[in-house]
Formats: C-alpha cells, structure tokens, sequence
C-alpha cells in the first residue's frame, strides 16, 4: 500500500472550536502534519465542550486526533514573533478567527505571503472576508439560519429547528479542506504560488441549496419547511409503524411501482397519471395517505423486510447507539477506537472518503496541552535557553 497522500505536507492551526480544527483534522486523516497552535492555560475551548471525561471533552478526542499542541499566547508580539517563524516554514495555514484578528496580531496575509510565497492560507469565518456584515461574529447556527437551512428545517407553522449539529462549522471546514488541496494542486503540480482560500459558513451551506435559488429566480417559489417530507419529490417521507418511524424512499419511477405492487396498491402504482414524479408530487397526500395506512399496521422490521424485497430505498432513523451496533457500520469499519491519554477508550468516525490505494488513517490520540511545545519550537531553532525564557514569560507553555 502506497503511503499518505498528505504526508510531507505541514499545516499550521490557528483555529479553535470547530471550522478550522476540523479542516485541519480532515488533511491529518490523510497524512499531513498538523501543528496546533493553542493558547497557554485552557487550550482549545473545545476541550471544555460537551461531555468530560477527567476534565477532557471526549469530543476534543476525536477532533484533534493526529494533531500536535504547540501552547503559544498570540496576543504577545513574541508569540507573534513564533508564529511567523513557523508560518515561513509551513505548506499551510488554518485560521478561523473574526476577520481582522490576524491582522491585529501583525499576521496579515500579506505578511505571511512575504515571509513564504508558497503559503497556503484558509481562512474561514461567519460571513467571509470581505462585505458588509465580515467584521460581525457568525457561529454555525448564525450561518445556517443565513444560508436559508434554518428557514425549512421543522414542521409547518412551527419555529425553525436547527439540525442538531453544527453543520455550518464542519460544512465550512470540507470546503476549505476540499480548498486546500485545490490549492496544493495548482501550486505543485502547476507551478503556481500560495494563495488564500476565503470559506464563509454560510456560503457553504447555500453551496448545499440544490434548486432553491433557481426556483426563486424563475418561478418566484418560495420553498416552505415541510417535516419529513422531500417537497416535490414523491413518494419520499417518514412514515408511522406501530413502533416507531420509518424512512421510504419511493420517487424513482420504477421503485414507485414495485413500492405500490408491494403494499398492495396496484391501482395507484399503474395509475398514468402517476407514472412520473411531477404527477406524484401533484398528488403526494394522496400517496403518502396510502403508504402510511400500509406501514401503520406493522413493525418497523416487517416494514423494512418487505421494502428489502421489492427493492425499494428504506431505512430506520438511527439513534447513535444504533449507530455503535450496526452489523454495517462494524463491517465497513466505518468506527473507529482511540485510546486516549487518560486510557479511556473513545470510539469515533473512522477516515472518509475511503481511498484504495492512499486511504487515510488515525495514526495518533489527540495531545494534551502543549504536549508537542518543546519538539516544534526546538526543530523550528529555537533552544532550550529561549524556550525557558519565553515560558517564564508566559509566552509559551
């Protein structure tokens, strides 16, 4: 098996929480050396969110796998002074802070360009980095709710909903991954130079619309929120069981029928008038009264079983702890296990996408802060004479 398509390459964090840290998870995975800058004392916030164990977030565990901390106090011209050293030697820099933090900081683009032309910087924030509103903070659910994801999410006539995740952060962070390599490509293999990549939370999740804009411009359709429903798209829904929910998903022409034929609804399969999806959609309640007549009697497994033999697309909704004990999941290998430092055992997301010849891999348990200070700083030149001095500082740590 060849090695990492990534190694060799080395990226420079600046960011916290989210969006930034999981870009530079994503090029980890893959095999590029990932320094994270964290400041002195608590580190990363996200190593405080969400469920601790020992005073440690287990989601940090996963977020900052195959990464090294590097305790460095960026408000302090020396930090700064780190900063740049490192940035001179690195393929990459990740940041997501407020624009104009950086530049604050005397690490402005232009700055780093000078000191290495080569350098790649990603730069991911609320509304991007340039516009009217660029100087205002945006979390995730700021830049969901902006990007229209907010508007549909929930049922009709009822307050929006928001996913449950922060799908602005880690969106954000796959498109400016996914800007990085570009970027990589054209510098290496083009013979270009370093450039920035400008990834804004809320355009990358408008980049995810499908034809809501398109609709709007031409039709003046406003699509509305809808539940469980995929509005125009038919048969496509939740269903009730006598246990629970279940997902069909019967809007291919053909599966429609076989979909029909199986719950014993001959009239409606091989109706003309419902032979494609714009006669469906006109007629969805209708359809969707019928199936859940159908899967209203009976158990979600007898529901899934006869869908698996007529053929049509259908599923449970998985909770994570059906998650952990899927049969598919565990053949996939799609789970993987990390011990941490504390020994407690975390499993978490394996590496995606899966690559034959170049796939990722989690070579590394998350750090603990500043784990890595002294090694980086000492290959980067600094000795242990300097070291000691910006530590009494409280420069590094």
């Amino acid at each position: 098996m060849a090695g990492q398509i990534l190694a060799g390459i080395r990226v420079l964090e600046l960011g916290q929480l989210i969006a930034g840290p999981f870009a530079a998870k994503t090029l980890a995975d893959f095999g590029a050396q990932v320094v994270k800058i964290e400041p002195p004392g608590q580190g990363d916030p996200l190593r405080k969110w969400r469920l601790l164990h020992e005073g440690t977030s287990v989601w940090w565990e996963a977020q900052s796998r195959n990464k090294q901390s590097v305790c460095v106090d960026l408000r302090q011209p020396e930090g700064q002074d780190i900063v740049r050293q490192l940035a001179a030697e690195a393929d990459v820099l990740i940041e997501n802070f407020r624009p104009g933090t950086l530049e604050k900081w005397g690490l402005s683009w232009e700055t780093l360009h000078a000191l290495n032309p080569r350098l790649i910087m990603l730069r991911i924030s609320g509304y991007g980095q340039t516009g009217p509103k660029a100087r205002e903070p945006g979390f995730a659910a700021i830049g969901e709710a902006m990007a229209g994801l907010r508007y549909l999410n929930g049922e009709p006539g009822r307050a929006p909903v928001r996913a449950g995740l922060s799908l602005g952060d880690t969106i954000a962070g796959l498109h400016g991954a996914l800007g990085v390599l570009l970027a990589l490509y054209q510098r290496d293999a083009r013979g270009g130079q370093g450039q920035v990549i400008d990834a804004a939370l809320y355009e990358s999740l408008f980049n995810l619309s499908e034809s809501l804009l398109p609709e709007y411009s031409v039709f003046g359709a406003v699509r509305e929120p809808a539940g469980a429903s995929l509005p125009g798209i038919a048969p496509s829904n939740a269903y009730p069981c006598r246990d629970g929910y279940v997902l069909i998903a019967g809007n291919g022409d053909a599966i429609y029928t076989r979909l029909m034929a199986r719950i014993g609804r001959d009239d409606l399969g091989r109706d003309p008038d419902l032979a494609h999806n714009d006669g469906r959609a006109r007629r969805v309640a209708e359809i969707d009264q019928a199936i859940g007549a159908w899967t209203g009697e009976r158990a979600i497994d007898a529901v899934l079983q006869a869908m698996r033999e007529a053929d049509v697309p259908s599923g449970r909704i998985y909770s994570v702890a059906d998650i952990a004990h899927d049969p598919h999941y565990q053949a996939r290998g799609a789970i993987t296990r990390l011990e941490a430092v504390s020994g407690i055992a975390v499993d978490m997301p394996a590496v995606f996408p899966c690559l034959s010849a170049n796939p990722g891999a989690v070579r590394e348990r998350a750090p603990t802060l500043g784990e890595h200070t002294d090694a980086v700083l000492e290959a980067a030149g600094l000795s242990a004479a300097q070291r000691e001095a910006l530590r009494a500082r409280g420069v590094i740590a």
